[in-house]
């Protein structure tokens, strides 16, 4: 794996955190975008503990008592990509706005991240979920992961058409953002 390019001091963003519920499409297009800006990307799902994975294998939604050790773990890595100046692009639910307030580490400069929120209907959720293969937050999941979720404003998140081509998302992000 490359190194990810360094980001010049003015660049904004830093990082970028592409949201939704599962099967909105987050890794892939966080993927993509990452790879268009040799930025790193992350995960989240990676983060989370053996508890969490084997609750959620089991159709069991997380209580905001074990996502909390998960969301401070992705908070260090978001400070750490913003202290190293590195681009991180980090795939995550961050289904709350609460969740998304604690990402964000209190020392962060305004603008330097920002949230793409992949709005997706659930016809099309279901769908992707029905053929995703091997995932521990399967179609159980969506329905709990639906009423979870505050949908941020525009004006706190990016928020996009999910059903759109990768490509075209990845452009979309890009001009908008400003990268």
């Amino acid at each position: 794996m490359t190194e990810p390019s360094p980001v010049p001091p003015s660049a904004s963003p830093l990082v970028v955190i592409v949201m939704g519920v599962s099967g909105a499409g987050k890794t892939t297009l966080g993927r993509a975008l990452a790879h268009s800006l040799g930025w790193q990307f992350a995960d989240a799902d990676d983060d989370h503990s053996a508890e969490n994975v084997a609750r959620m294998r089991a159709g069991l939604p997380l209580t905001d008592e074990l996502r909390a050790p998960w969301i401070a773990a992705l908070r260090r890595r978001v400070a750490t990509a913003l202290r190293d100046r590195a681009g991180l692009v980090l795939a995550c639910s961050a289904l709350r706005q609460s969740y998304r307030d604690a990402l964000v580490p209190s020392d962060a400069v305004e603008g330097e991240v920002a949230f793409v929120h992949l709005d997706v209907p659930s016809s099309v959720l279901e769908e992707r979920l029905e053929s995703r293969k091997g995932h521990f937050a399967g179609e159980s999941l969506l329905d709990s992961q639906l009423r979870t979720l505050e949908r941020p404003s525009s004006l706190s998140a990016l928020v996009l058409d999910g059903d759109k081509a990768v490509g075209a998302l990845v452009r979309e992000i890009r001009t908008r953002l400003g990268l």
